[in-house]
């Protein structure tokens, strides 16, 4: 009854902002991201029969309060499928930073939900398993099934899960990601989105969104794709600043990651696009005949930057892998 997973975050395309279900987490629209590799989150998880109580840490450090709550909704919801009601101790390591936009929440839930699903001797395909990370985090639901993956919304189970895109894609992208640390509450910033005034607007054009990003991605079209990202992110921006809280999470760093994007793609006729999800982190897409001049360039702006592949999805590891 023990297991230890691997996954990748995710770099939201077209992402979701608000939730109409917070317990279950339910979207109020679809969703398309890309996951990112060699980043990762590795978990261990044992259902301890003898054990008193749950124990979750993070990076050696005991996890309490929210988060603590978030994954004992995964845990719970594990142990109702099982029929299981032995205390688990969770241990997970993320290879990145965590908490400054990029998206360790959607690895840590779903290298969780596939441990646990393991653990727990249940026999379900990513696509269910997708179900039980998205209590954690709704992207972790796409972190599970990986690559290029769509978050369908609904009000169950059945419908509300992820699905993998294929596209060719996969090979030729590149991500230098662009470090700017800063700490944010996306939790927060999902939970009043629908309060701004322009969350309606949102809502009426992401359907349009999605549809034109899986037809993109079918066509292999690098471009439209990613512009459709970067237009995507200054929409869920704006959703975010004007929401009751007016959160900006935004630094002079992520502005001035824009404009060398921007100078490189308008300068020199490089492709290359910037995408952000609820953070002062950038991902910088762009192919593999170009990344080294793209690092360069956004190195030169001051800020740290790893370059990452295409990630695929939530694997289970071998025992001699386990953090415990």
């Amino acid at each position: 009854m023990k297991a230890t997973a691997k996954a990748h975050p995710i770099q939201g395309l077209i992402k979701y902002h608000g939730m109409r279900d917070e317990e279950l987490r339910l979207p109020y629209h679809d969703s398309i991201s890309v996951c990112t590799a060699p980043s990762a989150t590795t978990t261990t998880v044992e259902f301890q029969p003898d054990a008193d109580e749950d124990v979750y840490l993070i990076g050696g450090d005991r996890v309490e309060g929210r988060g603590s709550e978030r994954i004992d909704a995964v845990v719970e919801h594990v142990r109702d499928l099982a029929d299981i009601e032995h205390p688990v101790r969770l241990e997970s390591e993320n290879s990145f930073p965590s908490n400054i936009g990029f998206g360790s929440s959607s690895s840590g839930f779903a290298a969780a939900a596939m441990a646990l699903a393991e653990a727990a001797g249940l026999d379900m395909t990513r696509p269910e398993v997708s179900t039980i990370a998205r209590r954690g985090s709704s992207s972790a639901a796409r972190a599970v099934t990986g690559a290029f993956s769509h978050l369908y919304s609904g009000m169950n189970d059945r419908d509300c899960r992820s699905e993998r895109i294929e596209t060719d894609l996969e090979d030729d992208l590149r991500i230098v990601a662009a470090h700017v640390p800063a700490y944010k509450e996306t939790e927060q910033a999902h939970r009043e989105a629908a309060e701004s005034h322009m969350f309606q607007a949102r809502m009426a054009h992401v359907h349009h969104q999605i549809d034109e990003m899986r037809d993109a991605l079918y066509d292999a079209d690098f471009d439209r794709a990613f512009e459709l990202a970067e237009h995507d992110s200054l929409s869920l921006t704006a959703t975010t600043m004007t929401g009751p809280a007016g959160w900006v999470y935004w630094q002079p760093d992520t502005i001035a990651v824009f404009n060398a994007v921007r100078e490189l793609r308008e300068d020199e006729d490089v492709p290359v696009f910037f995408s952000t999800d609820t953070g002062a982190s950038v991902y910088v897409n762009t192919t593999a005949e170009h990344v080294d001049a793209v690092e360069n360039r956004i190195a030169a702006v001051g800020v740290d930057t790893d370059v990452w592949e295409v990630g695929g999805p939530a694997q289970i590891l071998p025992e001699s892998d386990a953090l415990f």
